[in-house]
């Protein structure tokens, strides 16, 4: 008897298209995360792992979309595999099923930390960037939440003892930035 077909899906950030990572390939579901890499709350992977059953496979478009370094890529596929799913990355063309070679754990071991090394030359010529944008005065920072007055009341509001949590929700933003208004008010 063979189990079902599952996607897993994980987007970094909202505009991007979730569609293409497992455009024509046929699944029973699709489990999507839109978080970062490097987010350890990533709710519909773990409720993929509850979910899938012996016999099930999953389909993830690659390696990097799983996980967010070599160690959590083990963990997960050892998860997976050791419950006898079967995990297939389309774009690494690779399958694992937990009785692997030698050859495909030492794939399995090489394609992730290649994975990784990239994310981390991403982020490292990110990071370099934004230095020589800065330099030339090119690079502002993220835009800032509140204007100017909005933080002024924020700040007032809060001052005579309103909810944080209802004045986040009032003003679009989080607590967290809520309080850095609370104490930078010039934020």
């Amino acid at each position: 008897m063979s189990g079902q077909r599952l996607g897993y899906i994980r987007v970094s950030s909202l505009d991007q298209n979730i569609q293409r990572q497992l455009e024509d390939i046929p699944v029973g579901r699709v489990f999507t995360d839109k978080a970062s890499g490097k987010d350890t709350k990533r709710p519909q992977l773990e409720e993929l792992l509850k979910f899938a059953r012996d016999g099930d496979t999953v389909i993830v478009h690659s390696m990097d979309r799983l996980a967010r370094n070599l160690d959590d890529l083990r963990s997960v596929v050892q998860k997976l595999t050791g419950g006898g799913v079967r995990i297939e990355f389309v774009k690494e063309s690779l399958v694992f099923t937990g009785e692997d070679s030698p050859l495909a754990n030492l794939m399995l071991s090489v394609m992730g930390a290649f994975a990784e090394f990239e994310r981390a030359l991403i982020g490292e010529r990110q990071r370099e960037g934004i230095a020589l944008a800065k330099k030339r005065g090119a690079y502002r920072g993220r835009k800032k939440a509140l204007a100017t007055e909005q933080a002024a009341e924020l700040a007032r509001r809060a001052a005579a003892g309103e909810s944080k949590a209802a004045l986040a929700r009032e003003f679009g933003i989080s607590r967290e930035t809520v309080y850095q208004y609370i104490r930078n008010p010039a934020h």
